[in-house]
């Protein structure tokens, strides 16, 4: 018999594509996860302010109304007071700069990505600096 359990990076990666379909964004939806010790401290997807009206607004072809799934995670620890550091971070696209720079701004420790996005080399320039490792699962 077949042993169907799944290993860590498939079992986030199953959840976080889960997480993703949470966004109310049309275009894409994204998910991230925040795990230490596998254990998911926070989760995020990508969508509008809370509270506020689920009304786009795109500027330069960019939709500037909703906030990145990787900085709904974060402002979640901060809300609830849990720290980042030594987490990492499962995430559905890969990750633009300025989430990135948050990500290791706040102690992530290892990025996993889903699907390739935008792959901008500055990415794994900022994540190369942090010594942190940028893997697509």
């Amino acid at each position: 018999m077949e042993n169907a359990r799944p290993d860590w990076k498939t079992y986030f990666k199953e959840i976080v594509e889960v997480t993703s379909k949470r966004s109310a964004c049309e275009r894409m939806k994204v998910g991230c996860l925040l795990v230490k010790d596998n254990r998911i401290i926070s989760q995020g997807y990508n969508g509008f302010l809370p509270g506020c009206p689920h009304k786009s607004i795109v500027r330069d072809n960019h939709e500037q109304a909703t906030i990145h799934a990787e900085q709904n995670a974060i402002c979640d620890c901060a809300k609830r007071g849990v720290s980042s550091s030594g987490c990492d971070a499962y995430i559905t696209h890969y990750p633009c700069i300025i989430c990135t720079r948050l990500l290791l701004a706040s102690g992530i420790e290892h990025i996993y990505y889903i699907n390739d996005y935008k792959n901008d080399n500055l990415v794994e320039y900022f994540a190369n600096q942090k010594k942190v490792l940028i893997e697509k699962i």
